[in-house]
């Protein structure tokens, strides 16, 4: 199996709704100001991760992108194909979902063994970097403290973002992901 038949399997299994009317699919979001990039971001009351690994994959890159991972998403599942079983379960930590591909008539099928929990440790700078810089600005706008970081870099503006308590930044981080158009690109802004 090839990783753009698990990606196009894994795009519209529903169980990656949650139920939730208002999903947004991400293709490559990048974490950590683009150190790595989850395969699909899916972002609803959370931000899902879903890291791709199919029998052409090496598992070389796995624990950088566990750690840069681990920084911002709440949720995280890796799908495998069966190859990878015994060390994937060796590697992720003990919270990331696992989902197995297996060969099917018709396509992949996803199999979940290992239900995913919710992130323990989520860094709330990492969580504030998935905002461009405009909307990091309005953000503090909104909440009045704004003063003193308008004309400073975004690291600044993130920064004190990061100081919110975690639920009200992940409602903000959200609800800006949702309200992107599909052109993905930052306006251009100063650093």
């Amino acid at each position: 199996m090839r990783d753009v038949d698990i990606r196009r399997k894994l795009q519209v299994d529903e169980r990656l709704h949650f139920g939730e009317p208002d999903t947004r699919i991400i293709q490559e979001l990048g974490l950590c100001q683009g150190i790595a990039r989850v395969d699909i971001a899916v972002v609803n009351g959370s931000i899902h991760g879903y890291e791709i690994k199919s029998e052409r994959d090496t598992l070389v890159r796995l624990p950088g992108q566990i750690e840069i991972y681990n920084r911002a998403l709440d949720f995280v599942t890796v799908v495998i194909e069966p190859a990878h079983a015994s060390r994937i379960r060796a590697i992720v930590p003990s919270w990331w979902g696992i989902w197995t591909a297996v060969e099917g008539e018709d396509g992949p099928r996803l199999k979940c063994t290992r239900t995913p929990s919710r992130n323990p440790a989520i860094i709330p700078f990492a969580l504030a970097q998935l905002l461009w810089r405009e909307e990091a600005l309005e953000a503090l706008n909104h909440r009045g403290l704004a003063n003193g970081v308008r004309s400073k870099p975004r690291q600044e503006l993130w920064r004190r973002l990061a100081s919110l308590p975690l639920e009200d930044l992940g409602n903000i981080v959200r609800d800006r992901l949702k309200r992107r158009g599909a052109n993905w690109r930052p306006p251009a802004s100063p650093m």
